[in-house]
């Protein structure tokens, strides 16, 4: 906008202000309003393919050999701006992948590559990401070329797999499926830290201990993927980073020897770039001028590019043929000794002690010149740690089982966040089914749906039972990494049977009468549960004087404990439900919050989690049978009773302490119901009101029913990705 001029001479501000002033965002206003950005994310007008758009669908004609040859010539195709090291562009593109893939954490399912997050802030511009924007645009000629055909998630990730290849890896496979979002994702939680490369201490009660790091966190320090390549805070101890490197690897949901296998496989090939001065980059893309383009981290020391790259910091490749899938990152981290020294950018790093000149690797510019390869911290940790040094020396002994192991964990790191097999698509997807998967056995679909129904609703289970049950099995999944749901009905096995959320005991009870009648139509117990709860929403439906079917799509199966990580499945334990009004015990986040969280990962909007909540108060389904909220005398009927009590003004609302509240009578102060903030959270915050009071009006009864019934059967086939 241009500036203008007052009679006075004065230069009169923009009237937009654009995020240039303080305070200007309601929660700058008011800090402790419940800020519901997290439910508006990703809406469907961001997105410049329009609702019609499907990615799987566009899939069905891309040409993959066609493609994948593309992305190979691509590898060796060195450009003047930014010029290959050794003429391959294979190490760029696989810390392409790895840094997109490698920041997923198993803990809430967030990062990862699944969705391209990488191409917008804050992983754009972390630093540990530097010089990545140059990766994308590298790329940019093959993505313009396939179009809507190819996401850029898959194709970043693709990069990195077909880099290896191109290098001499045999691949253990590549799915094709990721989603492209539209804009930043600002539900994932990426620490607190007001500065990048904060001190580790600020996220762990105790540095010394890795396991104390904040969760969900997964890296040691902000901007970075998982450790500080320098060593704990910069400070090199090979020991202490082996731990934090077992700490963070875990988190990403990778066992001792994946971790190792992607240490040294990730190191076998490239180069860390330091040859010059860190502190003279110019700015991270986010904060580049707009002439940048998106560029970052422009670099004025000599010629910016090539040999005068500065990127980590850390400076030198850590094999002699960095270009070449081999065993050398084992021949020089055994074969020789290593000493502390300095890069040129003044960061720490190990050098060899009295190498051969032909162990050296050349100059990523002149082949006449050798220099020293380097080690960092996190690779001296695998030399070290007695049980990384075990895994490392078999790998060292044996090529092949080195690269099998190697090419797994690839795939499992790059794949991870992906969920269900059913998602992969492609020529290249193993045929082999992969406990990290949650594989899932194929249900019956042709049966008799009213036959079951009839036989559970002549039972004598309650509405609550049926309803609790079915929403306990269903309120695992979590949109983030496509993990958990009904499918499977894993609730019935370790670890979830037995889970406090899941009230064992009801659970046992449920069970023991609805395993029976799966077996007596020959059905799976998964498609029971959800069939369950169906007849428990419909019976109170006819209990508040309307009559609706819930949709049920068939063909759910049983998941055995052979087919069941059970450790895997321990972070998708609930702490909280809002919708069933329990807290395992208190939290610092408050628990309006944690609803919050777990209807972003259910995938559910603002408006879906009121109807969702008001209708499971009515309908009885409190943990443990308690009343807070139950705002109606008509309990086990699907009826608007919860806004219109919520709202009605002939109340009064008191604070009785430890987050519990009274309703009492505006006139006789006759005590009405109990409550919990989770409850009055949906009256005092204005824009869950403003949905409540549409709830509440009185031409809206029927209304509230079927939407309620549509936000169910959205949660009930929420992992129902084969019929989807």
């Amino acid at each position: 906008m241009e500036n203008l001029k007052h009679s006075s001479g004065d230069i009169s501000q923009c009237p937009f202000h654009g995020g240039n002033t303080t305070n200007e965002t309601n929660n700058d206003w008011w800090p402790n309003s419940l800020n519901l950005d997290i439910l508006h994310q990703h809406d469907t007008k961001v997105n410049p393919l329009g609702e019609e758009f499907n990615y799987h669908e566009a899939l069905k004609s891309l040409n993959v050999q066609a493609l994948k040859e593309d992305v190979t010539k691509l590898m060796t195709d060195s450009q003047d701006w930014w010029p290959a090291d050794w003429g391959h562009y294979g190490g760029l593109m696989i810390r392409l992948s790895w840094h997109s893939a490698g920041s997923y954490r198993v803990s809430d399912g967030r990062g990862g590559g699944g969705t391209g997050n990488q191409r917008f802030a804050p992983l754009n511009s972390w630093p540990d990401n530097a010089s990545l924007d140059k990766a994308r645009r590298l790329l940019w000629p093959i993505k313009k070329k396939y179009g809507d055909k190819l996401s850029w998630a898959d194709l970043i990730i693709l990069a990195g797999t077909i880099a290896y290849e191109s290098m001499g890896l045999k691949t253990y496979g590549f799915a094709f499926g990721r989603t492209d979002i539209w804009q930043p994702e600002k539900d994932t939680y990426w620490g607190n830290e007001k500065e990048w490369l904060a001190p580790s201490d600020e996220r762990y009660n105790d540095v010394e201990d890795a396991s104390t790091m904040e969760n969900p966190l997964a890296a040691v320090q902000m901007g970075l993927i998982y450790v500080n390549p320098e060593g704990v805070n910069g400070k090199s101890d090979p020991a202490k980073t082996a731990l934090h490197i077992r700490e963070t690897f875990a988190r990403m949901a990778m066992d001792d020897e994946e971790t190792a296998a992607l240490t040294a496989g990730g190191h076998t090939v490239g180069k860390a770039h330091g040859n010059g001065d860190a502190s003279i980059l110019g700015p991270e893309p986010e904060a580049a001028p707009i002439e940048n383009q998106g560029f970052g981290w422009s670099n004025p020391t000599g010629t910016g590019v090539g040999r005068d790259t500065v990127t980590s910091g850390i400076e030198g490749a850590w094999t002699t043929e960095p270009t070449k899938w081999d065993n050398g990152f084992f021949d020089l981290l055994f074969g020789y000794e290593w000493e502390l020294t300095k890069s040129p950018a003044g960061a720490t790093q190990w050098a060899p002690i009295n190498i051969k000149e032909e162990d050296k690797p050349v100059d990523v510019e002149d082949p006449s010149i050798r220099l020293n390869p380097m080690m960092t911290d996190a690779d001296m940790a695998m030399k070290v740690d007695p049980i990384y040094r075990e895994i490392c020396e078999k790998f060292s002994k044996d090529h092949q089982y080195f690269s099998e192991t190697f090419a797994r964990a690839w795939f499992k790191l790059t794949h991870r966040d992906m969920g269900p097999k059913v998602r992969y698509y492609g020529p290249d997807v193993p045929s082999e089914d992969l406990i990290w998967q949650d594989p899932i056995p194929i249900g019956k679909k042709e049966y008799d749906v009213n036959l079951v129904k009839e036989k559970i609703s002549n039972t004598d289970l309650t509405i609550a039972e049926l309803v609790s049950t079915a929403w306990d099995s269903a309120r695992t999944y979590r949109g983030s990494d496509m993990r958990g749901g009904a499918n499977g009905a894993r609730i019935r096995l370790a670890p979830q049977k037995d889970w406090a959320g899941n009230e064992p005991e009801r659970l046992a009870k449920v069970l023991n009468v609805l395993t029976p009648i799966a077996t007596e139509f020959g059905i799976s117990i998964a498609d029971t549960i959800v069939l369950a709860g169906n007849v428990g929403v419909e019976k109170a439906i006819k209990n508040a004087g309307f009559n609706t079917t819930v949709p049920f799509t068939t063909g759910r199966g049983d998941a055995t404990d052979e087919m069941t990580d059970a450790a895997s499945f321990e972070p998708l334990e609930p702490v909280a439900d809002g919708y069933r009004n329990w807290l395992k015990q208190e939290y610092i986040v408050s628990p309006e919050e944690m609803m919050l969280d777990k209807t972003q990962l259910l995938g559910l909007t603002a408006p879906e989690m009121t109807i969702l909540i008001g209708g499971m108060r009515v309908l009885g389904t409190n943990y443990g049978g308690t009343k807070h909220g139950v705002f109606t005398d008509n309990e086990g009927a699907l009826t608007n009773d919860f806004f219109v009590n919520l709202t009605d003004m002939g109340n009064t609302w008191k604070s009785v302490g430890e987050g519990l509240y009274e309703i009492r009578d505006r006139k006789t102060d006759a005590f009405k119901w109990s409550a919990t903030s989770v409850d009055l959270v949906f009256g005092s915050n204005s824009i869950l009101r403003s949905y409540a009071e549409v709830f509440a009006q009185d031409d809206n009864k029927e209304k509230f029913v079927h939407a309620f019934v549509k936000a169910w059967a959205k949660v009930m086939n929420a992992d129902r990705f084969d019929v989807k």
